[in-house]
């Protein structure tokens, strides 16, 4: 194997692969070859899945090793897939070749320790110990003591991020070589489209790409994080990748904010969306006034107020977060997905375990605050398996009643079958 005869140094490298121009370990190629390998993936434009690469392991981790401590790598182009958005349009993602992924997570192993303590402990996205939910957590706690927000949104911001600019902000941090030499043929690697055609690419870094991330972190720390600190320090705020909520005291100083940073993302080459960035008033309780916005979407919740319960049991209306629309649409797209009518030769064990994990997923997310917004929507879940149990048995098919009653009496004995059966019975 390509990881045995690693020296005492941990290393594996031998006087000869020490006169390459990079020193790079062979351990670190390894390292980052079993984070690629647990986080799976697509194949890129080469079609090699991450089994055919395993297929010639040893080889081709030497290969990869050899030519990246040569200077001599150079990354493929990135296959592009175009992902559904909830209004119609889609997303851009761009997919690197399973070699150039791990390529990719040996210079972020070096990078990300050299930059994660700099970061602001208001920046969430993809960062170690931090979370989408820590982010939505904060915001909802800041909506309460602040009766204005400035929603964010920034045009295309992965396919605009200014390429020297961001070369000047990664050489504020390292003067390593080889990192500096593969980020910038990485940020100028040609993006491959579905015809086979190879578009050239002078700025931005693609959504899909490994270290994409990481280095969007570093864009955004110098061109809002750090301008914030340093030119509105009264205004809190929550950024989870490109996406941010300010928290203002006021319409005014929220307007003022919006123009200033319009100008300042000029300035770094980005654009804030004219009719995506809003300003929101935060009406609960103690705040009377008719605004014409008073809600917000981020990280998949919806701010606004609601009736909540109090203190004391009174009921009273809250500026608070719960799953989105646009999340629980695409929750049902999933289930309808799973086309349960046509699993008949499944047992409802053989389902649970199958989906289980979405649903999950689903509570553990989207269930965080006001878990209620989220009940509708997992008894969807509960009408597609009776309907599954409709067509599966034959003495369920005169009648849908019947089969909505007999997947109630199976849910009431037998509560923790599936994720969600405990939540909606009352046990969860």
């Amino acid at each position: 194997m390509f990881s045995s005869g690693l020296g005492a140094t941990g290393t594996g490298m031998t006087p000869v692969d020490r006169a390459k121009p990079f020193e790079i370990p062979k351990r670190e190629v390894w390292e980052a070859y079993k984070r690629v390998k647990a986080n799976q993936g697509a194949a890129g434009v080469d079609g090699q899945s991450i089994a055919d690469f395993e297929a010639g392991l040893s080889n081709n981790l030497y290969k990869l090793w050899n030519r990246l401590s040569s200077g001599s790598y150079f990354p493929p182009p990135v296959r592009r897939v175009d992902i559904p958005k909830g209004d119609g349009r889609t997303r851009p993602l761009g997919i690197p070749t399973v070699a150039d992924r791990i390529a990719q997570t040996v210079v972020k192993r070096y990078l990300e320790p050299l930059l994660e303590p700099r970061f602001h402990e208001d920046s969430y996205g993809y960062r170690p110990g931090k979370s989408a939910l820590d982010a939505v957590g904060v915001a909802r706690q800041r909506c309460w003591r602040r009766d204005w927000v400035l929603d964010l949104d920034i045009k295309a911001f992965f396919d605009s991020i200014e390429t020297n600019l961001l070369m000047r902000a990664v050489r504020k941090h390292t003067d390593c070589p080889w990192v500096l030499l593969y980020i910038e043929r990485w940020l100028t690697a040609p993006v491959q489209m579905a015809d086979g055609s190879l578009i050239a690419r002078q700025r931005g870094t693609p959504q899909g790409g490994v270290v994409s991330p990481l280095l969007a972190n570093l864009f955004l720390h110098y061109a809002f994080d750090l301008w914030m600190r340093r030119n509105h320090r009264d205004i809190l705020f929550e950024r989870y990748a490109d996406d941010a909520i300010c928290h203002c005291r006021s319409e005014a100083q929220a307007k003022t904010l919006r123009a200033s940073l319009e100008r300042r993302f000029a300035e770094c080459g980005l654009t804030l969306h004219p009719e995506k960035t809003k300003i929101v008033y935060c009406k609960d309780e103690e705040r009377r006034g008719d605004y014409p916005t008073q809600k917000f979407d981020f990280l998949g919740y919806t701010f606004r107020p609601r009736l909540a319960r109090r203190r004391g049991g009174k009921i009273g209306v809250s500026f608070s977060p719960a799953a989105s629309d646009k999340a629980l649409k695409a929750i049902r797209q999933t289930v309808r997905g799973w086309s349960l009518h046509n699993r008949s030769d499944k047992s409802l064990d053989d389902l649970a375990r199958m989906f289980n994990s979405h649903i999950r997923g689903w509570i553990n997310y989207y269930g965080r605050y006001y878990k209620s917004a989220l009940y509708p929507t997992l008894r969807h879940i509960d009408r597609t398996l009776a309907r599954w149990a409709h067509r599966k048995f034959k003495s369920l098919r005169r009648h849908r009643r019947r089969s909505r009653h007999w997947l109630e009496r199976i849910a009431r004995r037998q509560p923790r079958l599936f994720a969600h059966w405990g939540l909606l019975q009352g046990h969860g």
